[in-house]
């Protein structure tokens, strides 16, 4: 049972194959990306000429190991009614540049039911036009994914009908040569049956861009710790009550700096361990505006030095049978939506 209440943050049902799935994603994005991304100097960038060769490379990447998602990405294009290779190229920003508008932070509490929180950061302009989608595909399990216009699913926050329960940051790791989008990695997890399974995507992959993966799962009390990217894939179970910014923490790259850390990310990374030792709760964290930094975790600010803005706040109580879960798309709102899977 899923209860909703005033907010700006939208809801869209979606059934069918990879390719309708991906058509009717775009459709529901369509105009924001028209007025808010096409003109936005990161699509220009990405979309560029120069990038073509690595934009066919990861193509031919996952034409040969991620067919759906491939054809998903071909329908999301003819939603928006853009071209394909213009619309895979922006599910390649990631890859293609170290340092793009995305943040995010999340909250970790291990224990006999984890919580995961997660704050949800992206371009201030599409803020109002995202969505939850709600996925039921021909195959694999149904999910729920936090959408952005004009991308697939999986990158954001999510959970699955089989259980599993996923949140994803940007990590801006530097020096990288991808073979394959970090996003399709993310959008194949989610739609794993477990969190082995899903780790099981990322060991056997190629390089990507950077990613940081919380995991948890109805029945298992893990809760994992993913930084992957370059080829390398860090795992953690995480044992004490964390948080996870924008950089990266166990993944190589931070032993060799082999990152960019910005100080929105420092700041917040920092704010979130303090208030942890302190013991206030996830979604105070994630809503916090103070802090010796100047930079808060909850971000509004319409001069962002990282062009990032929060769109929305994610709880997971995850038990042994069932999920609850909640969100807001206001720093002091009510929940927007809340309910229980399982």
């Amino acid at each position: 049972m899923i209860t909703a209440h005033g907010g700006e943050l939208g809801w869209r049902r979606v059934a069918g194959d990879p390719r309708g799935l991906g058509r009717a994603l775009g459709a529901a994005g369509r105009q924001a990306v028209a007025d808010h991304l096409l003109p936005h100097p990161l699509w220009q960038q990405v979309t560029g000429p120069a990038h073509r060769p690595a934009v066919r490379r990861m193509a031919a990447t996952v034409a040969r190991r991620f067919p759906d998602i491939l054809a998903e990405i071909e329908g999301l294009a003819e939603g928006l009614d853009l071209p394909f290779e213009t619309v895979f190229a922006w599910t390649c920003r990631g890859d293609l540049l170290a340092d793009t508008p995305e943040g995010c932070t999340t909250v970790m509490l291990p224990g006999p039911e984890p919580v995961l929180a997660h704050t949800e950061d992206g371009i201030p302009g599409l803020a109002g036009h995202c969505f939850i989608a709600e996925v039921r595909p021909d195959w694999g399990p149904g999910f729920h994914s936090f959408c952005y216009p004009g991308s697939i699913p999986g990158h954001t926050f999510g959970w699955s009908a089989a259980g599993l329960v996923m949140t994803v940051n940007n990590l801006r790791l530097t020096g990288l040569s991808p073979e394959v989008p970090r996003m399709v990695l993310t959008r194949a997890m989610l739609t794993a049956p477990d969190i082995d399974a899903a780790l099981a995507i990322l060991r056997a992959g190629a390089g990507s861009g950077g990613f940081h993966v919380t995991l948890g799962q109805c029945g298992d009390p893990r809760l994992v710790s993913v930084e992957f990217g370059g080829g390398a894939v860090s795992v953690r179970e995480v044992t004490v009550p964390s948080a996870h910014a924008n950089h990266a923490l166990h993944h190589p790259a931070a032993a060799a700096e082999a990152q960019i850390v910005t100080r929105s990310s420092d700041d917040r990374q920092a704010r979130a361990a303090a208030l942890l030792v302190a013991g206030t709760g996830p979604v105070d964290i994630l809503r916090d505006h103070g802090g010796a930094g100047r930079l808060p975790i909850w971000r509004d600010a319409p001069d962002d030095p990282d062009d990032e803005n929060t769109m929305a706040l994610a709880r997971f109580r995850i038990g042994a049978a069932a999920i609850d879960w909640d969100i807001r798309d206001h720093r002091h709102s009510p929940p927007r939506y809340a309910g229980r899977q399982g």
